[in-house]
């Protein structure tokens, strides 16, 4: 970022020093843990930071930053999730099958990656993407399983496939 582009450092000192210490608390309130809400506040102005022309659009500056901690915070919420659910599904592998630490860590990135991809699709646009991908599945064998008409099915489909196409790759 070049100095032109960047955020005048007073502005953003002012409104870190005058809002971080009331967003630690709201989060505090929310996750039960002091170190968890420092981090997430930590995050929240980082992401602020790495926008810098934001900073000075906001109207509400408590409502803009409950917004992006409460994203964060959902973000957290839905990899620990995945990460549990992955930890339970390798629990039973004999220690001959389970994954090194930099695996581990490979696989993890993997599924947030995958997770992200299929974010904000419904329940059955998901499922009938993943039948005709994963199990290979013909549209008529799916349309059958999800109980929908085939028109339907194609509808479904297109929407997945519209939807990954435009989701950002990070």
């Amino acid at each position: 970022m070049s100095a032109a582009d960047a955020p005048p450092q007073q502005e953003l000192r002012t409104f870190y020093h005058t809002h971080h210490a009331w967003l630690v608390n709201w989060l505090k309130r929310r996750l039960g843990c002091i170190h968890h809400a420092n981090d997430l506040a930590h995050d929240t102005f980082l992401k602020l930071v790495a926008k810098p022309a934001t900073l000075t659009h906001i109207q509400e500056p408590r409502a803009f930053l409950t917004t992006m901690a409460h994203g964060l915070m959902v973000d957290q919420f839905r990899k620990s999730a995945l990460e549990q659910a992955y930890l339970d599904a390798i629990r039973h592998l004999p220690a001959s099958l389970a994954p090194s630490p930099e695996e581990h860590l490979a696989i993890l990135e993997i599924l947030l990656q995958i997770d992200q991809l299929f974010r904000g699709l419904k329940p059955n646009v998901r499922n009938a993407f993943l039948l005709s991908r994963l199990e290979g599945l013909t549209y008529p064998e799916i349309a059958v399983r999800l109980g929908v008409s085939l028109r339907t099915l194609e509808t479904y489909m297109a929407e997945a496939l519209r939807h990954i196409l435009t989701v950002p790759r990070v």
